[in-house]
């Protein structure tokens, strides 16, 4: 799946990062909790959440995520927009919840990566 699937599949924009539309995501991952993100993502994943914040990108940069899609509607502020650009991540918006976007992208092939077991 490419940035642009996702965005195709969740009726998404994109804020940035149409550019970088062709680039393939192989997993995806819905949290506001970017410490869960910190520990189970993996490397060209997509992170959805409906978290708006600078941490975001931070988290993002530092796990090699490649897309955010913010849920609800919600719309990051020109300190992450400048941010993203810079570490060339994509950044969507759609109006979908975060369930519903998760089911979406699982339901097209998308997946978490390896499941977790204690």
């Amino acid at each position: 799946m490419t940035i642009n699937d996702v965005k195709e599949t969740l009726g998404a924009r994109y804020v940035i990062g149409e550019e970088w539309k062709d680039k393939e995501v192989h997993t995806a991952c819905g949290s506001d909790m970017m410490s869960d993100v910190l520990a189970f993502m993996k490397d060209q994943s997509v992170l959805l959440t409906g978290l708006c914040n600078l941490q975001v990108i931070r988290t993002c940069e530092m796990m090699d995520i490649i897309c955010v899609v913010f849920v609800r509607g919600k719309l990051p502020d020109e300190a992450m927009i400048e941010m993203a650009k810079e570490k060339e991540i994509a950044i969507l918006s759609t109006g979908h919840r975060m369930f519903s976007a998760c089911g979406m992208l699982y339901e097209k092939g998308l997946r978490g990566g390896p499941t977790y077991n204690e």
